[in-house]
């Protein structure tokens, strides 16, 4: 993805006021170099943060005339408001290594014997994994396939097949759950409902 940036000379919290009120976001490039302070439209910010590549890929930016490769490190939003407050990328090169969440995309869930036969429930209990690698290497998601899973199994994060040159983050001997297969439960006998007591004096019919 392509997004265009400027260079930001004003600095303080007046002047980012002063920028917001122009329908811009201040931000900053750092990494691989001295850090740059930039400024970005609002409208096409706020819209590019509602794509999952922007988050997960990397980036080309467009400062000054000449593209930069980066990635989105953090952004602030205001309390309430549909606003992008302030925002920061990474520059990258050959050499930076970096660690990422990035998200998960699932497929073959239908066609598994644990839904298709069985009839299982299917829980994604975690969207994105945490990996290390070279930023080169990043991955914009990883497809996990599901077409294997059977009655009473679970996915672990080590089960995920990653791609060449990346690896998970691994915290301390922790093996989280990615996938949780729960069977079906059993229906529910429903009761016959109670025939209520005749009534030998019905309205308008009772004996004299």
């Amino acid at each position: 993805m392509k997004f265009v940036a400027f260079e930001r000379t004003l600095q303080g919290t007046g002047a980012s006021r002063r920028l917001r009120n122009a329908g811009k976001v201040p931000g900053i490039v750092f990494g691989a170099g001295e850090p740059a302070m930039i400024e970005l439209d609002h409208n096409a910010l706020f819209f590019a943060l509602k794509k999952e590549a922007f988050h997960s890929s990397i980036l080309d930016m467009e400062l000054g005339g000449a593209t930069q490769q980066v990635l989105l490190r953090d952004y602030q939003m205001h309390p309430w408001k549909q606003i992008v407050l302030h925002v920061d990328f990474q520059r990258i090169d050959d050499t930076t290594r970096l660690r990422k969440k990035v998200p998960l995309h699932f497929k073959g869930e239908e066609e598994s014997v644990a839904v298709k036969t069985d009839k299982c429930i299917v829980s994604h209990v975690a969207n994105e994994l945490e990996i290390e690698c070279l930023a080169r290497r990043l991955p914009e998601f990883i497809e996990v396939d599901l077409s294997g899973l059977e009655r009473g199994q679970s996915l672990h994060a080590s089960d995920i097949k990653l791609p060449d040159g990346v690896k998970r983050v691994k915290h301390g001997t922790i093996n989280p759950v990615v996938v949780s297969v729960a069977e079906p439960k059993a229906e529910e006998e429903i009761a016959a409902p109670v025939a209520a007591p005749a009534d030998d004096k019905k309205k308008g019919k009772g004996k004299k």
